[in-house]
């Protein structure tokens, strides 16, 4: 029996704090702005500009956060732009005022000064299809009044996020795994299908959990700590670090 305490031990220790150590490491001489208002919030060029890009798209984005958290915490975001609309619109959800935020920021604008990585991009067809249930999911979100943002474990801007994906599965998408706060679901604990309903979840209030679907991969929560593997678009996944991708690119597109 102590043997098999001290084998359990020595995985948590190797899969969950050995690459958050590392990641910490790393992250002790990274030149990182030292305030919001010193950070960069610019555009990041990733997108053109509305007028000229006539087809319908939809994005889940994501850059690193401020301060000690940006060690293992992402911030999600989505950005939706109709057919012929002439702007991208925005959304995010804050800890600070009204929670949900519409073109806060520039769509593909920098978070805390670290240039976004896109999640999910629709494009065309597929786009115009989701976007109304996307923009339905945005409304009906549950936690969108000032005081029911919660940094840790949730429901925060990973959260929302999570439940766009949630209530729209076709989407065919899933949030990065150090996108802390994305297992936060109101029931607290959750026996069920994963958000994109190819796989099975068990969620322990988003503090600790397992999970296995084809979009999903295959995942361990500890604390919301995530570490894992994913099959359909060969990563790994490592606390502090999010996907570590094998091949090129790992972006949901079509």
């Amino acid at each position: 029996m102590r043997g098999r305490l001290k084998l359990i031990l020595l995985l948590i220790l190797c899969l969950f704090f050995v690459p958050l150590a590392a990641r910490a490491a790393l992250f002790a001489f990274e030149d990182r702005p030292s305030s919001w208002n010193k950070a960069d919030w610019t555009s990041a060029g990733l997108l053109p500009k509305a007028a000229d890009y006539k087809d319908a798209r939809l994005m889940v984005l994501a850059g690193r956060t401020g301060g000690v958290k940006g060690l293992f915490a992402v911030h999600s975001w989505i950005v939706v732009k109709r057919e012929g609309a002439d702007s991208w619109n925005r959304f995010d959800v804050v800890g600070w005022g009204n929670p949900v935020r519409r073109n806060g920021w520039a769509a593909d604008g920098r978070w805390y000064g670290d240039n976004p990585v896109v999640v999910l991009d629709l494009k065309g067809a597929a786009a115009a299809a989701a976007i109304p249930k996307v923009e339905a999911a945005i409304a009906a979100y549950r936690h969108a009044k000032a005081g029911d943002y919660r940094i840790w474990p949730g429901p925060n801007s990973n959260t929302f996020v999570a439940s766009v994906l949630r209530a729209v599965p076709e989407l065919g998408g899933t949030l990065l795994p150090n996108a802390v706060g994305k297992d936060f679901r109101d029931e607290g604990f959750y026996v069920g299908l994963t958000d994109s309903g190819t796989g099975v979840e068990l969620s322990l209030w988003g503090l600790m959990g397992f999970k296995a679907g084809w979009v999903e991969g295959v995942e361990l929560n500890l604390f919301t700590l995530v570490t894992g593997i994913d099959f359909r678009r060969p990563a790994i996944k490592l606390p502090g670090f999010g996907r570590v991708d094998l091949l090129s690119t790992a972006v949901v597109t079509r």
